[in-house]
């Protein structure tokens, strides 16, 4: 008896639920916006393509990250405001405030040390791909900023596949 090919996902459900799992981004950004902050002691590394389309922020802030960026929502972080399609905030890097606008759609990783809450996106590129999620920690947690001052830049050398 004779297989039937499986079956085309015209439907495009991996796209998606990458999508949905976005709005989870999203949600944490606004709830990050409020008033009040960040609750506890929760804080955010959000990874992104710095060469996503829709990306800005000042060129030399850019150009130091030809590939991605991390960036730490904790202490420091002035106007976040999460929109519907992307986030702009402020952060100082070197001491200076520069301003950096991500579509959520550039973001490639959003981690929550403090309860250990991981999502992992692959890159979009106009064609579904697939999404892993998971509640995991990476192995080893990035180091957090000690001076309040220094660039809130993580290197993510030790979460990449080998």
């Amino acid at each position: 008896m004779a297989q039937d090919p499986p079956a085309q996902d015209l439907m495009h459900y991996e796209a998606m639920a990458q999508e949905a799992l976005r709005g989870v981004v999203k949600a944490a950004l606004k709830r990050a916006a409020m008033p009040d902050g960040l609750p506890g002691a929760h804080h955010l590394y959000i990874t992104f393509k710095t060469e996503a389309p829709g990306v800005s922020g000042p060129i030399d802030l850019l150009g130091k990250y030809p590939d991605e960026m991390t960036i730490v929502l904790q202490h420091q972080y002035w106007d976040l405001a999460p929109g519907e399609t992307f986030f702009t905030v402020t952060l100082k890097f070197g001491g200076q405030p520069k301003r950096v606008s991500v579509p959520y759609a550039a973001v490639t990783r959003f981690y929550d040390p403090s309860v250990q809450f991981l999502l992992q996106f692959e890159n979009q590129s106009g064609a579904a791909t697939p999404i892993k999620a998971t509640e995991e920690a990476p192995s080893e947690p990035p180091e957090e900023p000690t001076d309040p001052d220094a660039p809130n830049v993580v290197s993510l050398d030790q979460f990449r596949k080998k």
